[in-house]
Parts: structure tokens; C-alpha cells; sequence
């Protein structure tokens, strides 16, 4: 059975990028109904007893798989995050010399990153991840998908959901994905670069 992340902050501390309302709603509301729908799809099927990187790799698209996604998405998520005066402004080590070396600049970067998420039809997310070899690759996953599935490893992604952002940004999703930037918790993403595994939080 899977149970719900506890935030590493407090529903307040995003904001003004994230507000406690929106915070509230998304992690108690939304990722919650995704836990409670998994846990009751799952006694008997040939998913029970694997992980979610397991289910998310090995399901069709149905139930199954768009709940288990959506909580792997949503854990990889809230756990990217830190209050705006905790935060590193930008990466270092290994993942910076290679967005340097991939896009010349972190600046060059986000401007991609943000133009793919606002580019992505529809509802999904979109995503920074690494191949086998640690190059970096931008991908937009529609609905609950995730980079696991094409063989790479997660390491950052901005939900472009409207119920991500509805209530703070309305339909100003160039906006919502800008300001994002400002609570990206870079140690967490470095480390998900460097070490095995996905849900390194």
C-alpha cells in the first residue's frame, strides 16, 4: 500500500510562487485522491508489491498506470522544493558543467525548459532527465507519463496541470513556470544526477 508524501516544508513556505491554498489542494486534494485510487486497484493485480517506478514502467495506460504515474510525478515534485530564502540560485558540480556544456547556459536552459513546458498541449509535465551516459535531455510527458518509461532518470519536472496553478496564476502558465525557478531546491536535482536510483529526495 502506498501512503501519502509528508512535505518537507510547511504549506506556507512557497509562497508567494506557490500559495498554501494551492499547496493545500494540490498535495491534500489531488495527490491524496491518486494514493487512495492506486491502493484500491492494486490487492490482487499483478502491480501489488512493486514500486511505483515498476508499475509506471510495466503498466498500459489505465487506472493503474495514471495513478501510480501522477504519485511518482507528484513525489518527484514536492520534494524539488525549498522556501524561496533557502534556496541555491543555481546548480553546481557535474549537472552544472553539463547544462553549461548541453546549452551553454543555465539561462539558456530555462528559456528552453519553460518554452517546452508552455509549448505542451493540454495537461502533463515537463522534464529534465539524464540518459545512461549523464548527457541531459527536455521532454514534454502528456498526462501522468514519465521519462522512466524511455529509460531515463528523472531529475526535475514542472507540473503544467491547471490545478497546479489555476488558483494563483489563472491561465498564466509562461508565469507560473518563470516563477518556479525561484523555489527549485538545486541540491536535491544535483543529487538525483549523481546518485542511482529516481525518487532520491
Amino acid at each position: 500500500m502506498f501512503t501519502l508524501i509528508e512535505l518537507p516544508y510547511a504549506m506556507e513556505a512557497l509562497a508567494p510562487v506557490i500559495s498554501a491554498q494551492t499547496l493545500s489542494f494540490h498535495h491534500g486534494k489531488h495527490l491524496q485522491a491518486y494514493v487512495d485510487n492506486l491502493n484500491k486497484l492494486l490487492p490482487g493485480s499483478e502491480y501489488e508489491g512493486i514500486t511505483l517506478e515498476e508499475i509506471v514502467g510495466k503498466a498500459p495506460v489505465g487506472p493503474v498506470f495514471n495513478n501510480a504515474g501522477q504519485i511518482l510525478n507528484h513525489e518527484l515534485y514536492f520534494t524539488q522544493f525549498k522556501p524561496v530564502s533557502e534556496v541555491v540560485q543555481g546548480p553546481e558540480g557535474a549537472l552544472a558543467a553539463q547544462i553549461e556544456k548541453q546549452w551553454d547556459s543555465i539561462e539558456a536552459f530555462k528559456a528552453e525548459f519553460e518554452a517546452k513546458g508552455v509549448g505542451l498541449f493540454g495537461s502533463g509535465w515537463v522534464w529534465l532527465s539524464a540518459d545512461a551516459d549523464g548527457n541531459l535531455v527536455i521532454t514534454q510527458e502528456q498526462g501522468a507519463s514519465n521519462p522512466v518509461q524511455k529509460g531515463l532518470k528523472p531529475l526535475l519536472t514542472f507540473d503544467v496541470w491547471e490545478h497546479a496553478y489555476y488558483l494563483d496564476y489563472q491561465n498564466r502558465r509562461a508565469a507560473h513556470l518563470a516563477a518556479l525557478w525561484q523555489i527549485v531546491d538545486w541540491k536535491v536535482i544535483e543529487k538525483r544526477y549523481e546518485v542511482e536510483g529516481v525518487l532520491q529526495r
